[in-house]
């Protein structure tokens, strides 16, 4: 017997009939503040002049004489998770995301775009690709293909995942080969729960960076969904595909979930055996940056690290209420 979620796709699909739903939800999604994305001294900040980050919502660098970034902190109730949207990366920003990543303690980064698409430089090159490590002397840090050096006060790694079939503008035929890499991206652990956000980017981190939190086992209201999550970060879901793919990620997850195997459109999971993404381990070493230093022997032991989870898990909540807050305050 077909789900609800399934009875609604078939009924929107059997005409394609997803423009008016698409429609609503940007009918009715509200704008709020984004001065500090306006600024002058932030303009060369912003990938697009058509994308910024809420006043309420946006993630602010620390210790930082400006301390923006185009970047959302989202707080997405279905997935019991906060996440971090953002834009891919500008050549004069690079240095800024991994200051993010490594002041909001990110187990991850996912990256959901090509560096170049339709012949457009949509991202920088922001991670190394070789043995050669990347110095961004601004901010005091290296970053590395997978590393274990002590000779700094600490070291982290960061694993980057990178799915790479994704058009530009639009959605992929199939959601199987976007939930196999759902599924790598949750088995590494990076995505729990006790974590602190993990970063996740396309090119202007609108258009499809929310369809990574459709794979949820259960039913969801897409549009309640959708409302939500651009509360925190304008213009998330940018055409009527992929609003139609979102709701054959869900399905599909939703059988994955459940353990059925039978197919739910054409190309399921069961028949793709390429799997068309990637996964760098990242080594990102801080050398200048002030703050509390753990060793590696102390992170190795049980308690001091349940401290510290415990008092990430502390700090984000008490940021999700700030924000909260002022998002009822712009009301």
């Amino acid at each position: 017997m077909p789900t609800i979620i399934e009875r609604e796709f078939e009924e929107l699909d059997a005409q394609y009939r997803w423009q008016p739903p698409y429609l609503e939800i940007r009918n009715e999604s509200h704008d709020y503040l984004h001065r500090v994305a306006k600024f002058p001294e932030n303009r060369n900040r912003n990938r697009y002049r058509d994308v910024s980050p809420y006043d309420h919502s946006r993630v602010k660098l620390q210790n930082a004489e400006n301390d923006y970034i185009n970047a959302s902190l989202a707080d997405i109730e279905e997935a019991q998770r906060s996440y971090i949207l953002t834009q891919g990366p500008l050549p004069n920003m690079c240095c800024h995301s991994w200051l993010t990543v490594w002041q909001q303690k990110t187990k991850a980064v996912v990256m959901l775009n090509h560096i170049v698409e339709k012949e457009s430089v949509k991202c920088a090159q922001y991670w190394p690709t070789d043995d050669q490590e990347m110095l961004f002397k601004e901010t005091g840090f290296s970053v590395k293909l997978l590393s274990e050096d002590v000779k700094f006060d600490e070291t982290r790694t960061i694993p980057h995942f990178h799915y790479t079939t994704w058009p530009d503008f639009g959605a992929p035929e199939s959601p199987a080969s976007l939930i196999n890499f759902l599924v790598k991206v949750r088995e590494s652990g990076s995505l729990n729960p006790d974590h602190e956000p993990a970063v996740i980017h396309c090119s202007e981190g609108t258009g499809y960076t929310c369809l990574v939190f459709m794979g949820k086992g259960d039913y969801i209201n897409i549009k309640k969904v959708l409302l939500n999550m651009r509360k925190y970060r304008m213009g998330l879901m940018q055409t009527p595909d992929q609003l139609r793919f979102s709701y054959m990620a869900t399905i599909e997850a939703v059988k994955c979930v459940k353990g059925d195997s039978t197919p739910a459109f054409d190309h399921s999971p069961n028949k793709i055996t390429t799997e068309k993404y990637n996964q760098n381990r990242i080594g990102l070493e801080e050398e200048k940056l002030t703050g509390d230093r753990h060793t590696m022997e102390e992170n190795s032991e049980n308690a001091p690290r349940k401290r510290i989870r415990e008092a990430r898990k502390a700090t984000t909540v008490q940021n999700v209420q700030q924000m909260k807050q002022r998002l009822n305050e712009n009301e």
